[in-house]
């Protein structure tokens, strides 16, 4: 292929690693008007009107969070600035798993998705209330705070952005109303063809009368034959009773033959994840679909808005709560650290969650024609320390870390101060 005109970047001299074109391998990328115009070898660098050396990075897809937390200001301390999550990040699509419902939808669209520089998706909430700080008004997430027809009616006419729908199943909601919310959240789904992205790991406190002979170790074997091929199972890894390990320290035996039927699986990392869970789940064969990075006000350090709670008598155990730093990026190195492959690991945050978002046509992919959204990744080698909530440590000989991203074109430099810096063993 001859290359005779003028190009807007080059991207030249790094490896290109994306898994839905079947590419690996030293590549130059060239943009024109914001589109992928050329992925090939030996680009001449006088064909563009400026070239970036990325020789030594990893060039990939425009990543894609399939877990954030960015409806900012309306569900008060979990809601982040989309941006410090997305493009400053490296990160150029974010989905915010449950912020808006459908009675605030448009205002996420109109003050959030739409301002954002990074492309925003959402996957709606079944819960009238969307993702108002539940956990300390629990009561407003019972089948009565569910509204099937609304929800439906709000997903279906807002499929530009609304790409599934949120639900959780945990202990403390089966303690109040048994199944019955996420009966109602997988009739949604099924109702406007969306995958149900369902919450595993103890999320609300237990009311004062206990678990009410609900069983925490039963909840994943009840809940996934309400779930079709497509619908996710989120935090498999997590710290909080209720997730893929169960109190004996075994593998759910259900969890195989739902992968096998066509569900998926999202790390969720966020303040959720455990290495020590991890090992376990990857060692018995469960290596994740996707993975959302879970980041929100509770487990980074921003200021809580003015007027929200100070303190709740679950702070000392809450299940939000977070100190170790961590990016979409990094939950890369962890997956990685836990022994997968980088080539195993690159489809999680690329191809993978456009398939799931069913925009595998238009994201997480460098094909010609479209949006040259690009994240540029570096690789250090060594030895860091990778810690988890738990205070639980791996050791990483390869760690991974954001240098800028492109979407549509446009250069955004790794910034954000949420971003964790190495920590050498």
């Amino acid at each position: 292929m001859s290359i005779s005109a003028t190009f807007d970047q080059l991207l030249r001299g790094g490896r290109v690693i994306c898994p839905a074109s079947g590419i690996d391998g030293i590549k130059d990328v060239a943009i024109r008007n914001g589109k992928i115009a050329a992925v090939q070898s030996d680009i001449l660098p006088t064909s563009a009107r400026e070239v970036i050396d990325v020789t030594g990075k990893l060039v990939l897809p425009g990543l894609i969070d399939t877990h954030a937390h960015v409806y900012q200001y309306v569900t008060g301390r979990f809601g982040m600035n989309a941006d410090m999550v997305g493009v400053q990040s490296g990160v150029t699509t974010l989905v915010d798993q449950g912020g808006p419902s459908c009675m605030t939808l448009p205002g996420f669209r109109h003050f959030v998705a739409e301002p954002a520089k990074s492309r925003v998706y959402a996957f709606l909430s079944a819960y009238l209330v969307g993702g108002l700080e539940g956990h300390y008004y629990p009561k407003l997430y019972s089948p009565d705070g569910v509204d099937i027809d609304a929800t439906v009616k709000s997903a279906t006419c807002n499929l530009d952005i609304v790409r599934g729908i949120k639900a959780h199943a945990e202990i403390g909601g089966f303690a109040r109303w048994g199944i019955r919310v996420i009966e109602m959240a997988a009739e949604i789904g099924r109702r406007a063809d969306l995958p149900v992205y369902v919450h595993f790991g103890q999320l609300w406190g237990l009311p004062e009368s206990g678990t009410n002979g609900e069983d925490v170790d039963t909840i994943l074997a009840r809940v996934i034959p309400l779930l079709r091929e497509g619908d996710v199972l989120a935090h498999p890894f997590t710290r909080h009773p209720g997730g893929f390990v169960n109190r004996e320290g075994e593998v759910h035996p259900v969890i195989q033959a739902a992968l096998d039927r066509g569900l998926k699986v999202d790390v969720g990392h966020g303040s959720h994840f455990s290495y020590r869970l991890a090992k376990k789940a990857i060692a018995a064969g469960i290596i994740p679909t996707t993975l959302g990075a879970d980041i929100h006000g509770y487990n980074t350090h921003v200021p809580a808005p003015a007027g929200t709670p100070d303190q709740h008598e679950d702070d000392e155990n809450h299940p939000f709560a977070g100190q170790a730093k961590f990016s979409l990026v990094q939950a890369m190195s962890s997956m990685m650290a836990l022994g997968l492959s980088l080539e195993q690991v690159v489809p999680m945050v690329t191809s993978n969650p456009a398939k799931m978002l069913g925009r595998a046509d238009e994201i997480g992919a460098l094909r010609i024609g479209r949006e040259a959204d690009v994240s540029v990744i570096g690789e250090r080698t060594g030895r860091f320390v990778l810690r988890d909530n738990e205070n639980n440590e791996v050791i990483a000989e390869r760690l991974l870390q954001p240098e800028f991203c492109l979407r549509a074109g446009a250069r955004y430099d790794a910034v954000a101060p949420i971003l964790p810096q190495a920590v050498a063993a």
